[in-house]
This record gives structure tokens, sequence and C-alpha cells, in this order.
């Protein structure tokens, strides 16, 4: 049994990226802004696992590191013009995107809301970039009025459709994005389409609930998921990493909805035997905090995760790898609540492991796909560069 497993904590950033500004996102720095906010208004950031293992020690973060490091550590590029959640979980499996999917930022045409009308047999509502949480208290009354689905827009690419579950069903909801799936592909394909289901009224206000669900493309080549199930491999999914990948090189999944559920499924898993790669989506970082413009929210996941760090690497085999890192970043104290153009961090962990290896910038996330090829013998991964021989003894 050999066991690999790839914690994404989604959207912790490491620092603007070289082409930032392309994005408007000079000077973002979502690990290092949480931390200042956290140090200055609730009397300290607390992560001394993460800490341990090098965290403070990547190149270029100008954090107080530590003196010996239990893991090797680093941060990485990327490759692919973009930000958002897909192109950046694809890149870490493999895929090198030079050219991401459309993206609607100034709302969807009329040729394309058009026709979702038509074909879900009702008006929509909406239709411009906005905040999930704040678009909903401003247009949800009208939608429960009137039963529209309300559409909007971010800077990634994607449909948000943001519907009541006293309204619309569940399972109508689902059908609704479904439909707008098989709409926007072709010319006009977009990453995802992301069911937003909602409750509450207009007295107490709407709150969004738990049962999001992503509407994702087929990656657009093969991944490093595909080529360890082609090899009788374990591809276990945790949280929404099933929906990124739209179930395309998965052999099993828990569909775990925040990051207390992912936290403990990946104790429970690393429990048990399992003989390939668990992939581990932790979302609360992101969906409720970075693009809510919750710094505090955002630091005390981070201090929690830290805190249930030692409990996973407790649970690691002697010849496990336990790699931590992020897919982009989301700088809670940005004015913006869109994702942010970062670095992502890299810690690589195991009982039997190099301590303290510096690997400094790595040129594009694909890296982490390369390792975990070499890792399970899969020859000529056609992209990355294996940091495999840097971190083993």
């Amino acid at each position: 049994m050999s066991r690999v497993t790839l914690i994404v904590l989604d959207s912790v950033g490491v620092g603007a990226l070289p082409d930032a500004a392309n994005f408007n996102d000079e000077g973002t720095f979502t690990l290092g802004h949480v931390k200042e906010y956290a140090e200055k208004n609730m009397g300290g950031f607390r992560v001394p696992n993460m800490r341990a293992m090098g965290l403070y020690n990547i190149d270029g973060l100008g954090l107080d590191g530590v003196e010996n490091p239990t893991a090797s550590y680093g941060k990485c590029m990327e490759f692919a013009p973009a930000k958002d959640t897909t192109t950046g979980h694809f890149e870490m499996a493999g895929l090198m995107v030079e050219k991401p999917n459309k993206i609607f930022i100034k709302g969807f045409p009329a040729r394309i809301t058009e026709e979702l009308e038509k074909r879900i047999g009702t008006r929509v509502i909406g239709n411009y970039l906005a905040s999930g949480t704040e678009i909903i208290q401003v247009l949800g009354e009208e939608h429960v009025r009137t039963g529209y689905p309300i559409i909007y827009t971010s800077a990634d690419s994607l449909m948000q459709i943001a519907m009541h579950e006293e309204v619309i069903p569940l399972e109508r909801q689902y059908e609704i994005c479904r439909i707008a799936r098989e709409l926007l592909m072709g010319d006009d394909t977009v990453s995802r389409i992301i069911c937003r289901p909602f409750v509450g009224n207009k007295e107490n206000g709407f709150t969004r609930t738990e049962n999001r669900k992503d509407f994702s493309i087929d990656p657009p080549g093969k991944t490093v998921l595909e080529y360890l199930k082609e090899a009788g491999l374990d591809v276990i999914a945790v949280g929404k990493i099933e929906d990124i990948f739209n179930n395309v090189g998965i052999t099993e999944v828990d569909h775990t909805k925040n990051n207390h559920q992912g936290i403990d499924a990946t104790m429970e898993y690393l429990r048990k035997d399992f003989d390939g790669l668990l992939f581990v989506n932790l979302v609360d970082f992101d969906m409720l905090y970075g693009h809510r413009n919750n710094p505090q929210g955002y630091a005390e996941a981070l201090m929690y995760f830290d805190e249930k760090l030692p409990e996973i690497t407790r649970l690691l085999k002697d010849d496990d790898i336990l790699i931590i890192t992020a897919d982009h970043g989301c700088d809670p104290t940005t004015k913006g609540t869109d994702h942010t153009r970062e670095y992502i961090p890299l810690l690589v962990y195991g009982p039997q492991l190099k301590q303290g290896n510096n690997l400094h910038i790595r040129k594009t996330f694909a890296d982490i796909a390369a390792t975990i090829a070499e890792r399970f013998a899969v020859n000529d991964f056609p992209s990355g560069t294996s940091f495999l021989s840097e971190v083993t003894k």
C-alpha cells in the first residue's frame, strides 16, 4: 500500500504573482493579510504546526520562519492565465491550460439568457457581477414572489444560480443547473455552473444553505487522477473534488460540505488501508470567508485546521506523503470579493521524508501532479517537474 494525501486549503494564497497587475490583484497576500488582521484585532494568529512544517519559511513571504522545519516547503506559480478553482485544480492534476474558459464578467448576453429562459420555462433575474450573499438580499424577495431564478457572475468562468429551497425544490434547482450546463458549452463554455440554494425571508434576511452543487466540465485532457485509476489505484475525492473533475478519474467520493466534515473524513480515510491518492478540498476558507471579506473567520478556520493537523499526521504510515497546498488566492482584506492571482503554498511531509528542504518557487502547479505520478510509477507523465527526489532520503 502506498498513499499520498493531497489537501487543498481552498484559496490560501501566499502572495501576488508577478502578473497580478493584469488581474487587478497587485499587493494581494491572503495568508499574510489574514495573519496581520488576526494579530491586530484577534490577539494573535496561531498556526504553530504549519509554521513548524515551514509555512513561514517559504521564499519571499517575509514571515518569521523556524530554524528547523519538519517538512519540505516552497510555493508554486500558476502556468494558466487564470485564478479560478477549476483551472487551479486541473493544473495541479497535470493539465496545462493555455486558454481558460470564458468569463462573462459583465453578465450573460441576451442570446444566452433568452435561450436559458426558453429551456427552463421561466424568466431569470439578476445577470450581473455580484457577491452571492449580497444578491440574494437584493433580489431574494422578487425571487420568492415570482419564482424567477437569480443568475449572476464573477471574475471566474462560471454561472451561479440562486434559488430559494421553499420556492424551487432542490431537485428542480439541480435540473435547472444541468440545463444551464448543457447550454454553456462549445464557444460559450464556462468551467462551472454553481447551484446556490438559499432560505429565509425579507424580514430576517436570506442565507445560503450547504446544498450547493457544482456542475463542471470534464477535464480537457488526461489528469494524474485518470492515470492512477487506470493503474488500478484508489483515487478518493473528499469535498468538492468530485464536482471539479466531474467525477472523471475518481474511484470513491465523500462529498463533505464544510471544513469540519472534510477534516473528519480525511482522518477517517487515513485510518483505513487504501492504495493511491486521497484528494481533499477544504472549501470554507474561500466560500465562507474569502468571498465574504471576512478575515476573522478566515483566520479562525486556518487556526482550526492547524489544531487538527497533528491528528492527521499521527495517522500517516511510514511511507505516506502528505502535501498541503491551495488552488488560488482570495484575499479577504481586498475591496473586491473575487479570487486573487497568487502563488500557492507547498508543504510536503512524511515520516520518512526529508525535513527542512527548500523547494523554492515551482514554475507550475503541475509539479504536484508530476510528483504524485512518479510516486506511483506512472511513466512519461507529460507535464510538470517532479520534486520527489528532492523530498525523499
